[in-house]
C-alpha cells in the first residue's frame, strides 16, 4: 500500500521517535511492528492507506503520559497536532481518534470502526511463550514480595483473565495474522503440566538474558 511521502516522513522523524523511550514492550519495534500488521490487515480490506498508517504510527504514544489512559491520550495527542491536517479531514481525524480510542484490549467494547479493529488485531502481536514471558516481568516489577509460587499463580490468573475463552483479549477480523498465537496459549492453559512447564521455561529464559524485556509494562 502507497503512503504519502510526506505524511511517511514527518511520522518517521516526529513521532517513531517518541517510543524509544518507552518500556520494552512498547518501543519502536513494536509500533513497526503494528504498522506493518496494520498495513496487511488494511490492505485486504481495501482500507484508507495513509488512515492505517497515521492510525498504527499514534496507537501508543499516550504512554508519554502513563498506561493506565494512554489509548485516550494517543487520541488526544493525535487531534492536537495541527500538521496532521494537512493530509486527513475532520471526519477522518475522528475515525483516526476512535480507532486508537478503541484499540485497548481492556477497552470492554468492540471497536467503532473497521480502522478500529485492525489496529486492535495488529496490536496484539505477541507470541505464547513471550506473553508468559512478560506477565512475569510484570509480576516482578509491580509485585516484589511476592513468593516464587504466588508470581506463578498472579500470572496464570491474568493468563486466564485476558487471554482463556471468555477473557478480554479478542481478535476482531478472521484474517488476523496473531490468532494462532492465542490458540497456542490456550492450548497450554488446557493443559496443566504443559503450562507449567512453558512457566518454568520462561524463567529459565529470563534468568538467562534478564535485559531482553527491561522493564517492561506490558502485560
Amino acid at each position: 500500500m502507497h503512503v504519502t511521502s510526506s505524511l511517511k516522513h514527518y511520522i518517521e522523524k516526529e513521532i517513531l521517535p517518541r517510543y524509544d523511550l518507552f518500556d520494552a514492550a512498547h518501543r519502536r519495534d513494536h509500533v513497526l511492528s503494528v504498522i506493518a500488521g496494520s498495513m496487511r490487515l488494511a490492505e485486504q480490506r481495501g482500507l484508507n492507506a495513509d488512515m492505517t498508517y497515521a492510525i498504527a504510527a499514534w496507537h501508543d504514544v499516550g504512554l508519554a503520559n502513563g498506561r493506565e489512559r494512554h489509548h485516550l491520550d494517543s487520541a488526544s495527542m493525535l487531534l492536537a497536532d495541527t500538521r496532521m491536517r494537512e493530509w486527513f479531514t475532520p471526519e477522518q481525524m475522528q475515525v483516526m481518534c476512535e480507532a486508537i480510542e478503541d484499540h485497548r484490549a481492556s477497552a470492554g467494547h468492540e471497536p467503532r470502526s473497521i480502522y478500529g479493529r485492525v489496529v486492535a488485531d495488529a496490536d496484539h502481536d505477541n507470541k505464547a511463550l513471550t506473553v508468559i514471558e512478560r506477565t512475569i516481568q510484570y509480576g516482578w516489577k509491580h509485585y516484589p514480595s511476592l513468593s516464587p509460587e504466588e508470581h506463578r499463580q498472579r500470572c496464570y490468573a491474568h493468563l486466564l483473565e485476558k487471554y482463556a475463552e471468555g477473557g478480554y483479549l479478542r481478535f476482531w477480523l478472521p484474517e488476523s495474522e496473531h490468532s494462532p498465537n492465542l490458540s497456542e496459549l490456550r492450548g497450554w492453559m488446557h493443559d496443566r503440566a504443559l503450562l507449567d512447564a512453558k512457566y518454568d521455561e520462561a524463567i529459565r529464559r529470563l534468568q538467562t538474558r534478564e535485559a531482553t524485556f527491561p522493564d517492561t509494562e506490558k502485560e
